[in-house]
């Protein structure tokens, strides 16, 4: 498991943490690019899967302490986290307690999409029935994606599992967003549709100093080339102009991004020359716990 990884953003304060790891099929994960050059990039086991992270971000706004992400969901049983290379347990809960936080000190909790591999701590067992894993969180979403988690069809319901859903939102804990929205000072917000319609990505802006939590928009930093685009993505084609318009936004404002499954390192930052994209891995410090 990646260790806790600490940085400043101005007046914020970012812990990059790990709720372990996630295999998927590499051709899926690739699009239309063939396997010879994908697989370059990404080693695939013998059962063709790739090796991919789960990146929550902690961060620290004054007094607050939010959450983007709430991991994988566990719950379906052994069976199911075989199929994915999941390990039992949530490091994500045990490295919030190493950094001396508890799931009740957690009073944001931003998604970027509600597909079971972001929201999986939404909800953990308590006493035979199923209960907010963060008791004292509002969970930020945008109002098309919980309408579509709710609602899921033929292509989508794999994605969506209503135990990590339906509990908050019959509780009326989840606070839907239409659009682009500020939702404490420098912290945004923005819509991001293709991956499906309803995903968001998070902007943070302090003192200068700019980040980005890119969700499934690019989820690795070898996936960064325009067309590298999953097959996972409902509406690919909305993909490609949501990446060339946050490209452009990213690179011009010197955004540091956080790739939401990296399995390496996760930071990094935009470069163009003349083949297109690419990505520059970003320094990142150890926390101390």
């Amino acid at each position: 498991m990646r260790p806790i990884l600490y940085r400043r953003l101005g007046l914020f304060e970012l812990w990059v943490l790990s709720d372990g790891e996630l295999w998927l099929d590499g051709g899926s994960m690739f699009g239309i690019v063939p396997r010879p050059l994908w697989a370059k990039l990404a080693t695939p086991d013998e059962q063709n899967r790739i090796r991919l992270g789960l990146n929550p971000l902690l961060l620290r706004i004054g007094e607050r302490y939010v959450l983007i992400e709430t991991g994988i969901d566990r719950k379906p049983g052994e069976k199911f986290r075989q199929l994915y290379g999941l390990s039992p347990t949530h490091p994500l809960l045990a490295q919030l307690r190493l950094l001396g936080v508890e799931p009740e000190d957690i009073s944001l909790v931003v998604h970027t999409h509600l597909h079971f591999d972001h929201c999986g701590l939404n909800t953990c067992w308590a006493e035979g029935r199923l209960v907010p894993t963060f008791p004292k969180a509002r969970h930020v979403v945008q109002k098309q994606e919980l309408h579509d988690a709710l609602h899921p069809h033929e292509r989508s319901r794999a994605s969506y599992r209503v135990e990590n859903v339906e509990p908050l939102a019959e509780q009326g804990r989840f606070e839907l967003v239409e659009g682009e929205a500020e939702l404490l000072p420098g912290l945004w917000v923005r819509p991001a549709p293709g991956h499906n319609l309803g995903m968001q990505v998070v902007e943070l802006e302090s003192e200068g100093q700019r980040l980005a939590y890119t969700a499934d928009l690019v989820a690795l930093r070898c996936q960064t080339p325009l067309l590298y685009i999953p097959a996972f993505d409902l509406y690919p084609m909305t993909s490609l102009e949501s990446r060339k318009r946050f490209y452009s936004r990213w690179l011009e404002g010197d955004f540091l991004l956080c790739y939401a499954h990296e399995p390496g390192h996760p930071l990094g930052r935009l470069a163009q020359d003349e083949r297109g994209y690419t990505a520059v891995i970003e320094p990142l410090e150890n926390a101390e716990v």
